[in-house]
């Protein structure tokens, strides 16, 4: 089958999300910099260590979370490391596998930054829908995960 592009309505949504998170990660590394001197991936490792139970996630599970790779999030941890954000430990149940856990001060400079993150992402995007389109857009990225959930890669 011959491939015959997008059509326009096709064009306008998918170009219009590559060209909004392109923008809006720009603003949200220049934010994130601004105000914690912290990078957007490094601000995302820290978020889902706070989400994670005991505050403590295998570097592959963060990986399958985030745009880095494997190899990326282990450099990633071990800038957070050097920082004294977050700890690495080896998996007691697998000894190539290890876990990132989030230290006293990881937490404490995740909040302050958390805290800046949620009115700048406030303004900068949720400001610009009605709970209603809100609620939709939930729908719909809930959609495109269960799709992808169930694809291979």
């Amino acid at each position: 089958m011959a491939d015959e592009g997008f059509t326009e309505l096709e064009q306008a949504a998918w170009g219009g999300l590559l060209g909004m998170y392109g923008r809006l990660e720009r603003r949200i590394e220049a934010d994130l910099q601004a105000h914690s001197q912290l990078s957007h991936v490094e601000f995302e490792v820290l978020l889902r260590l706070t989400w994670a139970e005991d505050q403590r996630l295998r570097i592959q599970d963060i990986a399958a979370q985030s745009v880095l790779s494997r190899s990326g999030v282990s450099r990633m941890v071990e800038r957070l490391e050097r920082a004294g954000l977050v700890l690495r430990e080896e998996a007691p149940e697998d000894r190539r596998g290890a876990y990132a856990v989030l230290t006293p001060l990881g937490l404490e400079r995740f909040q302050s930054a958390f805290r800046q993150h949620v009115q700048f992402v406030r303004r900068a995007f949720l400001a610009c829908f009605s709970p209603a389109e809100l609620a939709q857009m939930a729908d719909f990225w809930r959609r495109v995960e269960q799709q992808a959930a169930h694809e291979t890669p």
